[in-house]
């Protein structure tokens, strides 16, 4: 057995564990019990409050938000620096797309108009770029 990490630390009595054997995989009541400590764990190193609520529009914005780096548009927030990476501007734009066909249908009127709107912007900066 591979003790991922004790639950005992996170006030819980049991181990949370995985049996490691080239090609396994994880069975379901592993995934879900890995889940439900993931939700409840507090990890100090991690602060959720700083953390804008994970829905799809926060989503679509994260990654719009790493074109427009790509693109140069903005600084790097890390860095501060400016710089343009035009492969993974498209990359991104391209993963923006695959989201927009994936989920259609699936989303909410304002989820998917925000997704049309980004994509379409994003294009033509990277149109522009080109």
């Amino acid at each position: 057995m591979y003790n991922v990490k004790s639950l005992e630390d996170w006030g819980m009595s049991e181990k949370l564990s995985f049996e490691e054997k080239p090609g396994r995989e994880a069975t379901k009541a592993e995934r879900e019990e890995v889940a439900d400590v993931y939700k409840d764990v507090q990890c100090h190193e991690v602060d959720t409050t700083r953390m804008p609520k994970v829905d799809m529009n926060t989503f679509v914005m994260s990654l719009s938000s790493s074109v427009l780096v790509h693109l140069g548009e903005v600084p790097d927030p890390t860095s501060g620096e400016t710089s343009q990476n035009l492969e993974m501007a498209r990359h991104t734009i391209d993963i923006l797309g695959m989201l927009e066909q994936k989920t259609q249908g699936n989303l909410t009127e304002d989820e998917a108009n925000l997704l049309k709107n980004v994509l379409f912007e994003l294009r033509m900066k990277f149109v522009q770029r080109c």
